[in-house]
């Protein structure tokens, strides 16, 4: 099991809803956190991503279960 600063549940939202919500948590976050985010977009792990490579966050771990998605982003 991963340790979490912050946990975002972005269920039931579509892009770009979950990103947005991804970066409004880390521009509350400090360097090195993690954040556990809880999606149902089946897009989100493209969305998520691009993003990472982008601003040099790091997806530390991803788990696709049946019809969500689990990643731990740590902000760098």
């Amino acid at each position: 099991m991963i340790e979490f600063n912050f946990e975002l549940d972005a269920s039931g939202l579509n892009c770009p809803l979950p990103l947005l919500r991804l970066k409004k948590a880390l521009m509350e976050m400090s360097s090195g956190d993690i954040v556990k985010v809880i999606a149902t977009d089946p897009a989100a792990h493209l969305d998520f991503g691009v993003y990472s490579d982008q601003t040099g966050n790091q997806i530390i771990e991803f788990i696709k279960e049946s019809g969500r998605q689990i990643f731990y982003i740590k902000k760098k």
